[in-house]
């Protein structure tokens, strides 16, 4: 592996192997060795690396100009982009703002919902509900709706708190998933919260429809997401749909609030969206919203590369590959098959507690036992040492902690969305020597434990 001295730094000092190319759902480093992107890098490349047509329709708007500035000019790639993508959003949400990823779409979001607010002289409401655990970026007002220990507690004094309901783990708590009056159980929760801070002072409810990186690829309980729109509509309070993972086809279907066949007043994406082709976002608004907002004297926000005709010629030719090739339907079919093979797997290792997802956006956990739901220790960071198994073995997928980032440890897959038979049983078998390497390595520890 290269070991050159390096002037970059991320999370840490660990070093990793120098990426030389990438087609398709592999990658290769420079040493020539091959790797499976199982969680298609941190579930961005939906639609698989190096694709030519998304390529081609880069070098042409290269060939004319690789920036323009909002305030100077309007640009066919944005105009277009924006166009298409509320094509394919809910019925007014037809106003759209570009950002470069999913934090800055987030604060794009809270900031357009307050002033939305003081235009209409309901200038009372500021809080912003979401839930425990979630995560929604790592800006100061994202990581404020932001409930995920490891990231948000060295911030909180440079925060204003905000309010948090309990996230519908039904598998944690022993409730059925399946039941209505599980879903309505936790959804009331929000009720109960829009009432215990003041009906006139909560904003909106932030979420995201199907769980990400802090709860992997958790499915909310049947008659949840219906009801909590129901309850944002009964207080006023605005219903924003955090869907930066998973939007633009990885569920099975364009938006994940598809699902549901939900109305929100915002909706947020990026990662899937460009497709990690460049950097780009969209908040997408109601022109309820949006229309008072310009009337007031325009949103007091943005960023310098918003509109960039660059990333939009990019994520303009992306959404045309995820039609040409059917790669909703595909994360659809495919992600069944996945949990399948998921599934066939916590048969046979004892320390996968629960498959979930839907689409290709799916997850396992692991649990020390079952029965009870006790984590493994959080001492084995086995979210961490799992991942580098795999890893090691060829296999690329993503992991965060379930249980408020501190312990309960989830393995996200989620391939691209161009993922055969074939990728899957790769995939497997991957999963497989690997799981049967970290069950040996930890089986001393769980003895102990036990």
């Amino acid at each position: 592996m290269n070991v050159k001295p390096s002037h970059l730094f991320y999370q840490g000092r660990e070093r990793k192997p120098v990426l030389d190319q990438a087609r398709g759902v592999y990658m290769w480093d420079v040493d020539g060795k091959r790797y499976l992107d199982g969680s298609s890098g941190a579930m961005v490349c939906n639609i698989g690396h190096s694709n030519e047509n998304v390529l081609d329709a880069m070098r042409r708007q290269m060939e004319k100009s690789t920036f323009g500035y909002r305030l100077h000019f309007e640009t066919e790639a944005s105009e277009k982009l924006a166009a298409k993508t509320a094509a394919l959003c809910p019925e007014g949400l037809n106003r759209v703002f570009f950002v470069s990823g999913g934090s800055e779409a987030v604060e794009s979001a809270l900031k357009l919902a307050r002033q939305y607010a003081l235009a209409i002289g309901e200038g009372s409401r500021w809080k912003i509900i979401s839930r425990a655990p979630c995560y929604h970026g790592c800006t100061l007002g994202a990581l404020a709706i932001t409930s995920y220990a490891p990231l948000t507690d060295p911030f909180l004094p440079m925060m204003q708190a905000m309010p948090k309901i309990p996230a519908p783990r039904a598998y944690l708590d022993g409730l059925d998933a399946d039941l209505e009056a599980t879903g309505h159980h936790y959804a009331d929760m929000l009720e109960a919260k829009i009432l215990e801070e003041g009906p006139d002072s909560v904003l909106a409810f932030v979420v995201e429809p199907i769980g990400g990186a802090s709860t992997g690829a958790l499915v909310p309980p049947r008659g949840y997401m219906e009801r909590v729109q129901e309850i944002c509509r009964k207080y006023g309070v605005l219903f924003i749909l955090d869907e930066v993972m998973t939007g633009a086809g990885r569920t099975g279907k364009f938006l994940a609030s598809e699902h549901w066949n939900l109305a929100p007043d915002i909706v947020v994406m990026s990662k899937g969206f460009a497709a990690g082709y460049v950097p780009l976002g969209a908040m997408v608004a109601h022109e309820r919203l949006v229309e008072p907002v310009l009337d007031a004297g325009g949103f007091l926000h943005g960023f310098t590369y918003a509109g960039n005709p660059l990333a939009c010629a990019a994520g303009l030719a992306v959404i045309d590959e995820i039609e040409r090739m059917d790669l909703v339907g595909n994360a659809a079919r495919m992600g069944e098959r996945l949990q399948e093979r998921l599934r066939g797997l916590m048969q046979r290792y004892a320390i996968i507690g629960d498959v979930r997802g839907k689409g290709l956006l799916t997850a396992f956990e692991f649990m020390a036992d079952r029965g009870t739901k006790a984590p493994l220790p959080k001492g084995l960071r086995a979210f961490d040492r799992f991942v580098q198994i795999a890893y090691d073995k060829g296999l690329i997928v993503y992991s965060r902690r379930t249980r408020d980032g501190i312990e309960g440890d989830h393995i996200i897959v989620a391939p691209p969305m161009i993922v055969t038979e074939t990728h899957l049983d790769e995939i497997t078998e991957m999963l497989d020597v690997s799981l049967a390497e970290f069950t040996d390595e930890i089986r001393p520890a769980l003895d102990r434990a036990m």
